[in-house]
This record gives structure tokens, sequence and C-alpha cells, in this order.
């Protein structure tokens, strides 16, 4: 069995756009919320997001590093955050200067569950006022979910899998495990993999808030609004970025003596066939999901010592994935710790899974794993559950489990471990 490990790391999010500016915030507790800067929200139910952060702030995102200003013009948020986290993850693993016959066994698996929302959503109101004579001749490419792994093979040269994953919040999950499974059946020996998104846009702040899954109820607070598992939770906070990993067969890792960060040995995938926005009411999905991901690893519940969770501050999602977590454990579930790092950097739908995936290995390499912020007043369900409420915690990580669960009833675990 071809093993398959991380040699790189690629993060832009409302925390920083690097990974170790990401990290360091993190862990230092600091929230990525705000008021909307990129439209006027005032009539808007909700009228806060975790935005990246412009070139200038301490932890901004300055795109003209990795990505050409040509580009930039084109595409839409999505893929120029995918294309700077995949720079930075290949430039970390060293692999950005291959030859061709490295190339050649080198893909990409980057997804979005959304993908070019602000663009579709502006380029229609062009159609609109002006015709169809003034639609913008990149509008299709500049907007397509496949086009971050388009772009990426294209600007490096990698002729291996080109995939894109398109689950809803699932996505970085999943594109994490397709990669790795592509590698373990010999398609690839390197893969760029992980998600993005970028929808924090006039029309995806009103559809989503419709659908009664945002906060509204934190306007004047937007710091204290994602409260996974908090009594006071109403809703998720929409965040936007990118996580990129690069994963390598361990013989091939080896062999170049790369940096070698932890091992994807795990991966599940499930589908609820329950309801199109709420998870099955038992958490049946998320469970079998998990379960698979342990057999898969040929791990048990007590091996796990965290989980990065879904959590994404609703009041019902929280509850159900909790459920299934207990069930999953049993008598296991004194020894983890579970977190939401979502309190922090908002819900990035898309990018959620991948931005959590490189998480856990950071809380491998360092020992030490990510608060749940504002968790002031526990629900009910969270008794005897380490959920490490508002500050980072010392601790043992040898292996950690994510979760990502989205819209359609679409479940990804992912287990990654320290290297043997």
């Amino acid at each position: 069995m071809r093993r398959v490990v991380v040699t790189g790391l690629g993060l832009v999010t409302p925390l920083g756009a690097e990974v170790e500016t990401v990290w360091a915030n993190l862990i230092a507790g600091k929230s990525g919320a705000g008021l909307i800067t990129r439209f006027d929200a005032t009539d808007y139910k909700c009228r806060i997001a975790c935005e990246v952060k412009p070139a200038g702030h301490p932890y901004g995102f300055d795109a003209g590093l990795r990505v050409d200003h040509k580009i930039q013009r084109q595409v839409d948020p999505f893929i120029v955050y995918g294309i700077d986290a995949a720079g930075q993850a290949l430039e970390d693993a060293g692999l950005t200067d291959m030859p061709e016959a490295e190339r050649l066994r080198t893909g990409c698996s980057i997804g979005s569950g959304i993908g070019g929302l602000p663009g579709i959503a502006s380029e229609s109101l062009v159609l609109e006022a002006k015709g169809p004579g003034r639609v913008s001749p990149h509008f299709v490419h500049g907007r397509l979910i496949n086009l971050i792994s388009g772009q990426v093979s294209i600007k490096y040269g990698l002729m291996g899998p080109n995939h894109a994953v398109v689950t809803a919040c699932s996505t970085g999950a999943h594109s994490i495990g397709d990669a790795a499974r592509m590698i373990r059946d010999d398609d690839a020996d390197v893969m760029l993999a992980g998600g993005a998104e970028g929808a924090i846009c006039p029309l995806g702040i009103a559809g989503f808030a419709q659908a009664r899954a945002l906060s509204t109820g934190y306007n004047d607070e937007p710091e204290r609004a994602s409260r996974p598992y908090d009594k006071g939770r109403d809703g998720f906070v929409m965040g936007e970025g990118a996580g990129v990993v690069v994963l390598e067969e361990y013989e091939h890792a080896k062999a170049r003596g790369a940096k070698i960060y932890a091992e994807i040995v795990g991966y599940g995938l499930s589908g609820d066939a329950h309801h199109v926005t709420a998870p099955h009411p038992e958490g049946s999905g998320a469970f079998r999901s998990m379960a698979m991901a342990l057999k898969k690893a040929g791990m048990t519940p007590h091996d796990i010592d965290y989980v990065n969770a879904h959590g994404t501050s609703t009041p019902l999602g929280d509850e159900l994935e909790l459920g299934a977590v207990r069930r999953l454990f049993g008598d296991a579930i004194g020894t983890v710790s579970m977190s939401s790092t979502k309190s922090a950097i908002g819900h990035l739908l898309g990018g959620a899974g991948a931005v959590e995936a490189i998480f856990c290995i950071l809380a491998i390499r360092d020992q030490i794993v990510p608060p749940t912020l504002n968790l002031d007043n526990p629900s009910e369900s969270c008794l005897g559950v380490d959920l490490v409420p508002h500050v980072a915690k010392r601790r043992t990580v040898r292996a950690a489990l994510n979760n990502s669960f989205g819209f359609g009833g679409t479940n990804a675990s992912v287990i990654i471990k320290a290297l043997d």
C-alpha cells in the first residue's frame, strides 16, 4: 500500500495570508470577524463576515505576491485565494521547480463549494443593463470551480490529475481524501489538494441569510457572533480564503529528503439521504463518515487525540455533530479534545475542510489544540466533552480527526496522524 504524507502547507484566511501568521493568531485566540466592508450591508439581516484582510493590514493578503495582475482582473477572488495558497504549499514543499518527469506525476485536486458567485451576480447586471455584447469574454473561465486547479496546473506546469470537487461545505476535506486516493492508486506521486471560497458579496450574504443559516443577532458585536456549542448561537458567520496541502507518496518524499508534517491515514464519506439543508436528525451520516475513516485508518476512537469539528455555530448542526461524536467515541470521549476553529475564522464553506485539516496538521506538529472562542454558556449536551473553551490547550496530539459536512447531506472525515 502506497502511503500518503503531507509535505507542504498554504493558507489564506481572515486571520492571515500565510501559515505561521494564521496559526499564531488562531492559537492566540484572535477573531477574524468584523463588519462587512465589501459592500454597504446596512439593510441586510446579516452585516458581518470574516473577510480576508487587505494588503497593508497587519495580517492582510497581497494577491500580487503569487498571482499575475492580469489573472486577478479576469477571475473571481476564490481562484486568486486558491492560486496563492497552492503556491505557498509548493514553496513550503520545495517543489516549485520540478523537472518534466516529476510534473507529469504531479496533479491538482482543488475545489470550491460555490465558486464565482460575486462575478456571476455582477456580470448578470452588466448583461441586463448593457446587453450581451458587454459581457466579459473572461466571464466563464473566471467563475468556474475547476479553474483553481486549471490555473495552478498551468502556472506550474503540473500534468497529473486535474480534478475539482464540488460538495458544498465538505469540498476541502473531500478534495484531500480524493487526492490521497489518487496517490494510493498510483495515478500520481504528488497532489496539490484543498479548497477555496470567496462568496462574501450581496447575493451570497442575502441568500444564506434568507435560508436562516447566518448569524443575525450579533451585528453590533461581530467577534462574538460565531459561537459553536454555546446556547447563544444563532447561525454561522461567513468566511473566505483557501487552504491547500501538498500530498506526496511517502517513498517519493523520503527519497528527496522532504520535510514531512504528517500522514493521511483515513478517509470516510457518506450521505444523509435526508434533507437539502438539515442534517440527519440522528447524525447518522456524520457517524458513518467518521466510522469509515477510523476503519480505513485501522484505528479506534482511543487513538484520536483531537477532533477539529465541523461546528458551524448553528443551533441544530452543532448538537447533531456532538451527538454523533459521543456515539462514536463512547468511553473514549473523556480523552479527546474537540474544538471548532470556525469560532475564529468563520465558515469558509468549500474551503473550510482544507483549512481545518491544516490546523489538525499544525496541532500535531506543535502539540497544541486551538480553542473554541465564545463558548461562554455551553449547551447541556456539552457536559463531559473537552471543547477547549476560549484558550488553546497544550496536550499530546498523535492523531486528529477532521470533520466537514455540507448541504445535500454530504459528509467527509479525514484522519491525520504523526509519522511513525
